[in-house]
């Protein structure tokens, strides 16, 4: 399950930010101190997936992903009792888990998937993936509905069920089938490249040194370099619905009594969108005649009708606002049934681009896919990591905008790599419709 970890910090950093405002600190530092603990994280997650390529051609995909659920175990336990060193150390393992974890969970898909599948499958991942949001945000909501005060017995039987729920999870991953015909990254330039024993230590060495440099070549590639764009920008609206959209609303006074629960209410939605996106693309994929284009272009409509709205709805102020929140108002009264609204907007938009993101990447790189996922989370995660420090200090239009321009190029990049694979499938005699 996923929730809102800002509020669960908070009334572990309550005192301690009493103790700053009598000695005349700025407020808000809860939420920087969250902010700079996820500006680390994607700051490390991106470093690591530089070298998660070659984790992942030495220990495998599903070994690589067991040991990954333990290190994110062990973030959440953090939570339980946490304090500031642990609270960061923690942070900084959980970046390199988290990039190994994502190659190798991408490297998985694509061996488990063809051109026929890859679409479905990518679809049915994500809808899994984010159905964590919509549970654990609806848990929240209705366990705390009306508290104003979060003891340490809720918080700490909220994150000790999710470090168990987290070990279980973990603990399945070895029913995941193996492709025992299929060769792992980096094998299949190895039967050319590598002599010798391929269980020897300098085989397991080369083997990791060629996944390394297939990641840096790949990288300088068009169809990487142009789909950067459109990862580019799922890496700032992921920190912008993640992070930013729910201290917004948080901070809005004018939501009365109810701005801290229409936090969890904003969690719902967004995993209902999500869940709604990834379900309908994975299984509707086989009957869609037109690709992908049409259901990224469905995605950056809806985020930027989202945008438009926020606009709107919510004061300028409202990211940078003090603990205390703000008064201001937008170009309108703020509205809870519109800020709830597009908390679904933005979740239905990201599953659009993540979908297809995952189904053409898997698509591309079906022979050598580790990499490919490498870069993609490499890419989204430096983007993410910038959000989150820029999130502090920049007023919401200028968010919005930076959204707005990345989203509109990000967009047109994802179409011309789609309009080559359709010229490459069409050269090979294959039908569009079943990717």
């Amino acid at each position: 399950m996923r929730i809102n970890f800002q509020e669960l910090l908070h009334h572990k950093c309550e005192r301690s930010h009493q103790k700053d405002k009598q000695r005349g600190s700025k407020p808000g530092k809860v939420v920087l101190f969250v902010h700079c603990s996820m500006s680390i994280i994607y700051g490390v997650f991106s470093a690591s997936n530089l070298i998660s390529p070659s984790v992942v051609a030495i220990v495998g995909p599903q070994l690589s992903m067991v040991i990954s659920g333990i290190f994110y175990s062990l973030y959440i336990a953090v939570f339980i009792q946490p304090t500031t060193w642990t609270f960061y150390t923690a942070s900084v393992f959980i970046g390199i888990a988290a990039a190994v974890l994502w190659t190798a969970q991408g490297n998985c898909l694509t061996v488990n998937s063809d051109e026929n599948t890859i679409g479905r499958n990518s679809g049915v991942f994500w809808a899994l993936l984010q159905s964590s949001l919509f549970f654990g945000n609806l848990y929240i909501y209705f366990a705390w509905q009306g508290k104003t005060h979060i003891s340490e017995s809720d918080r700490r039987t909220v994150f000790i069920a999710l470090t168990v729920i987290s070990l279980v999870g973990t603990v399945l991953f070895f029913l995941i089938r193996k492709q025992e015909d299929t060769k792992a990254l980096g094998e299949e330039d190895s039967a050319n490249e590598i002599l010798g024993d391929s269980s020897s230590a300098q085989n397991t060495m080369t083997r990791a040194v060629a996944a390394f440099k297939k990641s840096i070549k790949l990288s300088f590639t068009k169809e990487i370099m142009l789909l950067s764009v459109t990862t580019a920008y799922t890496g700032l609206e992921l920190t912008f619905f993640s992070g930013v959209y729910g201290t917004c609303i948080g901070a809005v006074n004018r939501f009365g009594s109810e701005e801290k629960s229409l936090i969890g209410l904003s969690g719902i939605f967004i995993g209902v969108g999500e869940i709604l996106g990834g379900g309908i693309f994975g299984l509707l994929s086989k009957r869609n005649r037109f690709g992908r284009n049409p259901v990224v272009m469905l995605g950056i409509i809806v985020h930027f009708i989202a945008f438009y709205l926020i606009f709107f709805n919510m004061p300028n102020d409202a990211p940078i606002a003090p603990m205390e929140g703000t008064d201001d108002v937008a170009y309108m009264i703020p509205s809870k049934e519109v800020a709830i609204f597009c908390s679904f907007l933005l979740g239905l938009g990201d599953s659009c681009f993540n979908t297809q993101l995952l189904s053409i990447l898997g698509f591309l790189y079906s022979e050598d896919s580790a990499p490919a996922f490498a870069i993609f989370k490499f890419v989204q995660s430096i983007c993410a990591a910038v959000a989150y420090f820029y999130s502090n200090y920049f007023l919401l239009q200028w968010q919005l905008l930076i959204m707005v321009v990345v989203g509109f190029f990000g967009t047109i990049t994802f179409f011309t790599v789609e309009w080559e694979a359709a010229a490459a499938l069409a050269a090979r005699g294959s039908d569009y419709s079943s990717i």
